[in-house]
C-alpha cells in the first residue's frame, strides 16, 4: 500500500465518528422540534363538562364599551326631594312621624306654635266674620268700595295664613271650632316620599326657614361622581354608566357634567341618575362608578372568568378544538371593558393573541384549568 492510499484509509475511518456524531445530533434536533411542535389536549367527558358548567363563545371583533373609574357617592334626587320647614320662628309642639317612615301627600309631619301665626289666625277669625257679614248686605246698605275693603282685607289675612305654611283645610278650622288654640299649626306633606332627616327635639325653637324634616322620592336617586382634573373625557348627557357597592351592580346614566374643576379636591362633579324601584341604595352611600365609553375600533374581548393563570404565571384561554377537546393558548390583556349585552353585568378584558371565530371557554376555565394540573398539562411543554 503506496502513502497516498494510507492516507485516504486514515482519514475514512477517523471521519465515521464525527458523522455518527452529527446524525445523532440531528435525530435528537428533530425529536425536540417534535415535542415543541405538539400541541397537548384536554378531554372532558360530556358529564364533567356539564357538572362544571362549562361554556364556549365563538370570539369576534366588535365595539365594546371602555371603563373609565371614578368614585361617587349617592345623594337625594334634587327633583323629588322637599325641605320641610317653618316659614315663621316656631316652637315645636309634637311630631307625626319618624326616620324612615312613608309619607303621602297631605299627611301630618309636625305640629308647632308661634305668636305671630295666633295673631294672623285671630285676624282671619275677624276678617272672615266680617266678609261672611258684608256678603248678606244689599249695595243701598253698603257701598262697593266699603264692601270691596273688607273682601281684599279677608283675602289679605287668608294669605298671610298660607304664607306661614297653613293648608286650606287648617284655615278652614279656625272658624268652625272658635274654642280651638290659636297659634297651634301643622307642617303637612307637600309629596310623598320616605322621611330621611328629623333632626329636631320637642320644645326647641325654630327659626324661619331651619329645616327639621327631609322628604324625598327615593324611587331615582343622584350619584355624584368626582373624575380627576387631567381626565379630558367629554361624557355626553345620556352615558351610561355602572355602579358597583357591596358587590352588587346597578346601572346609571349620566345627566349633568360641570365643566369646571373644584380648587380643593381638584376633580370635575359628573351627575347621575340611578334607578332605586327596589329601594336597595339610599343617599350617603360611596359607590364606584365606571363610565362605558365606546372602543375606538372593534377588539376581541372576553369575561373575566375565561382567564387562567399558566404554570409561569403568564395570561391563558382554553380553546375547544374538538368536540370536548381543548387545548390552552397564552395570551395578552388589553383595557377593561363592559359589554352591554351581559345579562350578568360582568367585566371584560380586551385579549390579543387570539384570532376570530376561535371557540374560547367564558365559564367553567378554572375547572379545566385544574384538571390540566392534574394530567401535568403545560403550555409550554417543559
Amino acid at each position: 500500500m503506496n502513502t497516498s492510499t494510507l492516507l485516504k484509509t486514515t482519514l475514512f475511518f477517523l471521519t465515521i465518528p464525527v458523522l455518527s456524531n452529527l446524525v445523532h445530533a440531528e435525530e435528537h434536533i428533530e425529536t425536540a422540534d417534535e415535542h415543541t411542535s405538539s400541541t397537548q389536549e384536554i378531554t372532558l367527558s360530556d358529564t364533567q363538562i356539564n357538572l362544571a358548567e362549562i361554556k364556549v363563545l365563538t370570539v369576534t371583533r366588535k365595539t365594546m364599551n371602555l371603563s373609565l373609574y371614578a368614585p361617587g357617592e349617592i345623594i337625594t334626587n334634587g327633583y323629588t326631594s322637599y325641605y320641610v320647614s317653618p316659614r315663621i320662628e316656631s316652637i315645636i309642639l309634637k311630631r307625626h312621624v319618624k326616620l324612615g317612615d312613608e309619607v303621602k301627600t297631605g299627611q301630618a309631619l309636625v305640629t308647632l306654635f308661634s305668636e305671630a301665626v295666633a295673631q294672623a289666625q285671630a285676624n282671619y277669625r275677624i276678617t272672615h266674620a266680617e266678609w261672611q257679614r258684608v256678603q248678606a248686605l244689599t249695595s243701598e246698605v253698603i257701598s262697593q268700595k266699603s264692601k270691596l275693603a273688607t273682601e281684599t282685607e279677608f283675602i289679605a289675612a287668608t294669605s298671610q295664613l298660607k304664607a306661614y305654611g297653613l293648608s286650606n283645610n287648617a284655615i278652614a278650622l279656625i272658624t268652625q271650632d272658635s274654642s280651638s288654640a290659636l297659634g297651634e299649626y301643622t307642617l303637612t306633606a307637600q309629596r310623598a316620599g320616605s322621611v330621611l332627616s328629623d333632626d329636631f327635639h320637642l320644645g326647641q325653637r325654630i327659626k324661619a326657614g331651619d329645616t327639621i324634616i327631609i322628604l324625598a322620592d327615593e324611587n331615582q336617586l343622584w350619584v355624584e361622581a368626582k373624575l380627576p382634573a387631567s381626565e379630558s373625557t367629554i361624557l355626553e348627557k345620556g352615558t351610561t354608566a355602572q355602579l358597583s357597592i357591596s358587590n352588587k351592580l346597578y346601572r346609571a346614566s349620566v345627566i349633568q357634567a360641570a365643566h369646571n374643576i373644584d380648587a380643593k379636591t381638584r376633580t370635575r362633579i359628573v351627575r347621575l341618575i340611578v334607578d332605586n324601584s327596589q329601594h336597595q341604595l339610599h343617599p350617603g352611600m360611596f359607590v364606584d362608578v365606571s363610565f362605558l365609553l365606546k372602543t375606538p375600533q372593534p377588539v376581541i374581548a372576553l369575561p373575566q372568568s375565561a382567564l387562567t393563570r399558566s404554570s409561569d404565571g403568564d395570561w391563558q384561554v382554553f380553546i375547544e378544538t374538538n368536540n370536548n377537546e381543548f387545548s390552552a393558548l397564552e395570551v395578552n390583556l388589553g383595557a377593561i371593558l363592559q359589554n352591554e349585552n351581559d345579562q350578568k353585568m360582568r367585566q371584560w378584558q380586551e385579549v390579543t393573541g387570539l384570532t376570530q371565530g376561535q371557540n374560547v371557554v367564558i365559564e367553567g376555565a378554572f375547572f379545566i384549568a385544574a384538571q390540566a394540573a392534574k394530567s401535568g398539562f403545560d403550555i409550554h411543554n417543559h
